[in-house]
């Protein structure tokens, strides 16, 4: 069962806008991640680390939005600097993008405490093949990163994304063995609000709770996909009052157990109840 932390919205923002990291109340995601990574060139990591420690220095996020901070590898020489860098700010989380090793979070664990919300990135060949193993460790949550591991296994990113079927598959499936929930991969044509909605429906429906969002927009559309609609929940009810009465039929299907089992992971998606 999965517990903790559960985005249906994981946006990323560049460490050195704080002009959008204030804007992070406005746009309620469910968790809003300050990137050190991909976001901010080589040469301006140190510049843009001290500008997200001023952004977040007191920072009220808002009560349904956890805020963390995306570091750099552990291979990277600014690993250590970030990671001295979210210690000094309390309530914020760490996303460890191109997670391979156990010891990565035990590494964390040991510099930020054990309080703190960690999200991983399975976005390597190796993070990817490992993920079982990888995932029961002490995290809260994992994203899977397509166009990274796309471009580590030498494929190519195409529309309909049969080329991560797999892998976007077995990380749902070692998340759910770990206890951990996932957040789908993204989607890079942030003004195609349509291809979105059906890759994110895709994603639901191999299991994920939520989805990478890479612009404000899309955080609207994730919870529009990952947040269940109303028809959705009054048949889910309908088939735990039935179960619980003893009624086999509900809406012309037969309910037992499995049925029972879905329409509970339903109703602890619905906000207000979960």
């Amino acid at each position: 069962m999965t517990t903790g932390l559960v985005p249906r919205s994981l946006l990323f923002m560049p460490g050195s806008k704080a002009s959008m990291i204030a804007k992070i109340p406005a746009i309620a995601p469910d968790a809003a991640v300050v990137d050190l990574e991909d976001a901010v060139p080589a040469g301006q990591k140190a510049e843009a680390r001290e500008t997200a420690v001023a952004a977040l220095a007191g920072f009220e996020a808002g009560p349904r939005t956890t805020v963390l901070v995306r570091v750099n590898p552990s291979t990277s020489p600014w690993f250590a600097d970030d990671l001295a860098a979210v210690a000094s700010l309390p309530g914020v989380g760490v996303v460890l993008p191109k997670y391979e090793r156990r010891e990565e979070i035990d590494l964390i664990r040991a510099r930020v405490g054990a309080e703190v919300p960690i999200v991983v990135g399975l976005e390597t060949v190796r993070g990817v093949a490992d993920c079982r193993e990888l995932l029961g460790a002490a995290l809260e949550s994992v994203y899977f990163g397509a166009e990274d591991y796309i471009a580590d296994i030498g494929g190519v990113r195409t529309t309909r994304g049969d080329e991560v079927l797999f892998a976007r598959s077995e990380v749902r499936l070692a998340a759910h063995l770990g206890g951990v929930s996932t957040v789908d991969q993204a989607v890079v044509a942030i003004r195609d609000d349509d291809r979105f909605r059906v890759d994110a429906e895709a994603g639901r429906a191999i299991g994920y709770t939520g989805k990478i969002c890479v612009h404000p927009h899309q955080v609207e559309l994730a919870h529009e996909v990952f947040t269940p609609a109303p028809a959705e929940v009054a048949h889910a009810r309908a088939v735990l009052a039935a179960a619980d009465s003893g009624v086999a039929v509900v809406d012309g299907e037969m309910v037992d157990d499995v049925h029972v089992r879905m329409a509970r992971t339903v109703l602890a998606r619905v906000p207000e109840e979960s």
